[in-house]
């Protein structure tokens, strides 16, 4: 695989707590760009001044991004957006069972595989489409949902990217508060693209195409995938990294992903051009489609009604009147608001004026309700 990537131990390493951060704390609520950013010059500021002063050292690990969201009044998507952007900024590395190990950011140090990550990727696609659309300094921009459509990027990557071109001058982004329409705008068309569309390759790409090259030499049709601990160790990336790029290749009908014990089988070889569809591919629910227990369709609705009908500070109704609505069991919500609280979304309180909270108003992209998979084995009945 080339370069041989070294792993430290965790208990070399000194995790920073939050009652160790005594930098002044952002105001979030009166900035002029999206929370994640913020949090992330924050971030970096915090770091600077630390580092500078010796209160925290180079190597020492992040705090846990739950604690920091917490700390923050934020969702942990909120950090995990500030995370990915000043790791690109070379702040920090994140390292698989380990966690974000702080770095010097002039330093060419990094001990992990790194190549184009997504945003730079949107970055570029960005500039592309004001260039390829001839626009002009004061227009605005479509919304950050028509550029992610645009530039075939997810939504949370395409506006870290909007906030990353404002960083550097070349967009502005307007509140909806200042003006009525909102958005963002062109504030300089002077730049260059610095490179074409054939030398932007994402790690999972570069993964993709290593994982194909296992299966070719490991496995067969019908053997099941090793586990992606295993296979983060063997190709030296992040678990996450694996994920994606294994998502990639089911897409591409390569795999199949079940749940439970079946795991992810290989139902074709890659490079195979040929057309045989597996039983189980037609009759039964694809992998994308197995993705969610009942509980977490459960948390989706709730995302989906505190999206439409709350703000940030109202009360939601009660687990039994939650319970009564939607004919569930008050178990199943109550998972399901735990692990909303834990996402950052509500908060609870106890006593006469009690209950749950709305602290952060959910993005809904898409629906993710879902049906379960079952054993491929079971599809000989239907032949």
């Amino acid at each position: 695989m080339g370069k041989n990537y070294v792993l430290p131990s965790k208990s070399d390493l000194k995790k920073i707590r939050i009652s160790d951060i005594t930098y002044p704390l952002p105001d979030l609520k009166s900035c002029s760009v999206s929370k994640a950013m913020a949090v992330a010059n924050w971030l970096t500021a915090w770091l600077d001044n630390d580092l500078k002063c010796g209160k925290i050292q180079l190597n020492n690990l992040m705090p846990h991004k739950p604690d920091l969201a917490y700390l923050l009044g934020v969702s942990i998507g909120t950090i995990q957006n500030a995370y990915r952007y000043i790791e690109d900024l070379g702040y920090i590395e994140s390292k698989q069972c380990l966690g974000a190990v702080i770095k010097d950011p002039n330093a060419n140090n990094s001990s992990m595989r790194k190549f184009t990550s997504k945003r730079d990727v949107a970055i570029y696609l960005i500039k592309k489409y004001i260039k390829e659309n001839h626009l002009k300094t004061g227009q605005f921009m479509p919304s950050s949902r028509a550029i992610a459509a645009s530039i075939n990027s997810s939504l949370n990557t395409t506006r870290i990217a909007l906030d990353y071109l404002c960083i550097n001058n070349i967009l502005e982004h307007i509140s909806k508060n200042d003006t009525q329409s909102g958005g963002w705008k062109i504030k300089s068309t002077d730049f260059e693209l610095e490179s074409d569309d054939k030398q932007f390759i994402t790690l999972a790409r570069k993964i993709e195409n290593e994982l194909k090259d296992y299966i070719v030499k490991n496995l067969s049709v019908g053997q099941r995938m090793p586990a992606h601990g295993v296979l983060s160790r063997e190709l030296k990336a992040s678990i996450k990294t694996i994920h994606d790029s294994l998502q990639v290749l089911i897409d591409e009908g390569i795999l199949l992903a079940r749940r439970g014990r079946y795991g992810t089988t290989v139902i074709k070889m890659p490079y195979d051009n040929s057309i045989d569809e597996q039983k189980e591919t037609s009759i039964f629910a694809p992998a994308h489609e197995t993705a969610f227990y009942y509980y977490e369709k459960t948390q989706n609705f709730l995302k989906k009604m505190i999206a439409e009908k709350y703000e940030v500070g109202s009360k939601l109704p009660s687990i039994m009147a939650l319970s009564k609505e939607l004919d569930l069991s008050p178990n199943t919500i109550r998972k399901a608001f735990a692990n909303l609280a834990k996402e950052g979304y509500v908060s609870f309180a106890r006593g006469r004026y009690g209950g749950t909270f709305v602290i952060e108003v959910p993005e809904m992209e898409t629906e993710n309700f879902k049906w379960l998979a079952v054993n491929p084995q079971y599809t000989k009945v239907y032949k």
